[in-house]
């Protein structure tokens, strides 16, 4: 007995696998993207800092 579990056919489960892939790697641009702005925002607040 294989069990309740019903048995998916491949390209389902790599579609799957794709689609979870793509999610994780647009969110992990939009960090990066987040960090960098950060980082800009942070720079330039320094920057107008030391001039007054």
């Amino acid at each position: 007995m294989t069990g309740n579990t019903p048995s998916r056919p491949d390209k389902s489960r790599g579609q799957s696998r794709e689609d979870r892939l793509k999610a994780a790697l647009k969110a992990n641009l939009a960090r990066r993207k987040a960090q960098a702005r950060a980082r800009a925002d942070e720079a330039g607040n320094k920057k107008n800092e030391e001039k007054e």
